[in-house]
């Protein structure tokens, strides 16, 4: 497993001025050969051809006068932004096919809507006044033509008044609309035939800065500010590959865990030290690395490899140390005394002990607000839960059963979605939520499992949601810690007979019922009592709205 650890600051002042030359002159010159050999790598795969007879490798010790060890991370370093920059592509593709799949549907609904305006249009110039049923247009005795809306309601004096007003000025502007949406489709499908075939490059130091010379005023007129700056972004850190054959696990760089000092040889051969080199978190994992690493008799076999990386923040510069560490064994990965499950949401953890059995022991939640918050912030927010959440689970030696959800394709392409929906979704940090919880139950040896998330929210709140009188998150948490313990979810007794399809797999009558129960969460309080399979399901509750008793209705005769 890597680990990255990072020291403290080291300020300039307190570095000898050797170190600082020979550190400015290796990173100007590691960086300069990346991206030469970035971009001869992605011209050879834009054109297809070999641009150089020899390898890469020898092509920059030749051309930069670099050493095997500086070459090889150059090469290395390279090789591994290519291969990141292909991935990201892949997403990207990815995501514009999802934004594609979301206009091509509004454009369907808009379209619909457009052609029914135009049929009420073609019934008003015939005199013979049309209105469709499924929307909330009337024609009232008096000659009054209303429109109910979601918070008001329209009126228009006469059907004349209807006509002009409103029906010729919606359709001007749905076609307006339709138009929009086409040429927005039409970009998309054009970037995304270019993600297809073309390769594309990398701006280092970041095409915001690039930007910058351009966009910002003191840039525009201070040109040099600007590209010092840039400069300094673009040869910001230096990263040396460790190699396990070495006697501290890196050619360049050597530490000293007894003086706290990293030396480091210069291209010119000159060893230079960074003195008081201290990692506030994980001192002792590399201090056993290091120690480990030079007691080592057979390197090539038992050998550790250990990189370092410098990164230069103007005046100072911060140290990582990169390590190859085995994973811990972990302490409760039985299940044989129940686990704990963990139903993740914006802004809270709901979490449910579960015994072995697969019967509800206990159930709670840990709340928290991520509204407003900045980046930083929401990590620490809620890795301070994820810490009690883990606690809880090593207090009652239980493993953690977690859903396995990516939200990356669910947060793109919802432009036309409702706005509180769509600031929600882009609020639940689900991967942080993960990370936290897993990153937290390693170091304290607790085993996670994690299982497919689909239906858990809905067999919880079909299921067990009354049954122990607890939420609809805490009933998917109980849900996801059956199903990490193996149980299959079988629907109530009391819905079982109004599945027609008994034919059905078990996950996929869930999903009919609840096609079927199409109403308010709080309603299932009232609609029916899992304990009573003899009872009937109440389609005339009096807190059920008149859509929801017509739904029923419908679903249920």
């Amino acid at each position: 497993m890597k680990k990255a650890y990072f020291s403290k600051r080291i300020w300039k002042k307190d570095v000898n001025a050797l170190t600082l030359a020979e550190m400015e002159s290796l990173s100007k010159l590691f960086n300069r050969a990346k991206r030469f050999v970035f971009q001869t790598l992605v011209r050879q795969k834009r054109w297809e051809r070999e641009l150089h007879k020899e390898s890469i490798h020898l092509v920059v010790k030749r051309k930069f006068g670099v050493n095997d060890y500086v070459a090889n991370s150059i090469v290395r370093e390279s090789q591994s932004l290519l291969k990141a920059q292909t991935e990201l592509n892949k997403l990207y593709i990815k995501q514009t096919d999802e934004k594609i799949k979301k206009i091509k549907n509004k454009l369907k609904k808009e379209r619909s809507f457009l052609t029914t305006l135009r049929k009420m249009k073609a019934s008003f110039v015939k005199g013979n006044l049309w209105f469709p049923k499924n929307r909330n247009y009337a024609l009232h005795p008096s000659g009054i033509v209303s429109l109910e809306c979601k918070s008001c309601s329209l009126i228009w004096m006469n059907a004349y008044l209807f006509e002009h007003r409103y029906l010729d000025v919606r359709i001007r502007r749905l076609k307006a609309k339709i138009g929009r949406l086409e040429h927005r489709l039409f970009r998309l499908e054009a970037k995304k035939d270019k993600l297809t075939t073309h390769i594309s490059s990398v701006v280092f130091g970041s095409k915001k800065l690039f930007k910058h010379q351009f966009t910002k005023k003191e840039f525009a007129q201070d040109h040099q500010s600007w590209k010092d700056l840039f400069l300094a972004a673009r040869n910001k850190q230096v990263l040396i590959s460790g190699r396990k054959d070495s006697a501290s696990g890196n050619f360049v760089f050597t530490y000293q865990p007894e003086t706290k000092d990293l030396h480091m040889t210069s291209l010119s051969g000159k060893v230079v030290t960074f003195p008081n080199v201290v990692f506030p978190y994980g001192q002792e994992q590399v201090n056993q690395t290091v120690l480990r690493q030079k007691k080592c008799k057979d390197k090539k076999l038992n050998g550790k490899p250990i990189s370092w990386s410098v990164e230069d923040h103007g005046d100072y510069y911060i140290i990582k140390c990169l390590l190859d560490i085995e994973e811990e064994v972990f302490v409760s990965f039985s299940t044989s005394g129940g686990v704990i499950g963990i139903d993740c949401n914006v802004d809270h953890f709901a979490w449910t002990d579960v015994s072995k059995e697969g019967n509800f022991l206990e159930s709670g939640k840990l709340s928290f607000s991520l509204h407003k918050k900045t980046t930083g912030q929401s990590t620490k927010i809620l890795e301070a839960e994820a810490i009690a959440l883990v606690d809880l689970a090593v207090k009652k030696n239980k493993p953690i059963v977690m859903e396995n959800i990516n939200t990356t394709l669910s947060k793109t392409g919802d432009a036309y979605g409702n706005k509180k929906a769509n600031r929600l979704k882009s609020m639940f940090a689900y991967r942080k939520m993960a990370q936290a919880i897993e990153s937290r139950a390693q170091k304290m040896g607790v085993a996670v499992i994690i299982v497919n998330p689909a239906y858990t929210s809905i067999t919880g709140k079909l299921k067990y949601m009354r049954k122990f009188g607890i939420s609809i998150h805490q009933a998917a948490s109980y849900t996801i810690g059956r199903k990490g313990l193996g149980y299959k979810e079988k629907a109530p007794q009391v819905l079982r007979h109004h599945i027609v399809r008994e034919q059905l797999p078990y996950w996929k009558q869930w999903w009919a019922l609840n096609k079927k129960l199409n109403t308010r969460t709080e309603m299932f309080y009232q609609l029916f009592n899992v304990n009573k399979p003899s009872c009937n399901i109440t389609l005339t509750h009096k807190d059920l709205t008149e859509k929801e008793s017509k739904h029923l209705k419908k679903a249920f005769t």
